[in-house]
């Protein structure tokens, strides 16, 4: 099932109000901030993903995918300045 990470109602993103342990049932209640990682879309949380498979290789990332470096190059600028500024 998908982590939902923006609010239906007002596209604020949501933070975590409860996890719950699968095998003893224990539930541990609050309001926790979800990491950054998780407050990116599914296709960013992909393209970081390939990165690290790709040991950092921006080039190789580039040729799985047929596009030019260039390209790759900007979407991973794209990418920082987004995780910069869910950071602040």
């Amino acid at each position: 099932m998908k982590l939902p990470i923006i609010c239906p109602s007002c596209d604020h993103t949501l933070n975590v109000s409860q996890m719950k342990c699968s095998d003893c049932g224990t539930s541990v209640n609050g309001d926790y901030e979800l990491p950054v990682f998780l407050k990116l879309n599914r296709d960013e949380q992909d393209f970081i993903l390939n990165f690290f498979l790709s040991s950092g290789s921006i080039k190789e990332m580039a040729k799985q995918a047929e596009l030019s470096y260039p390209t790759m190059r900007n979407k991973m600028d794209d990418l920082i300045k987004k995780i910069d500024q869910l950071k602040k």
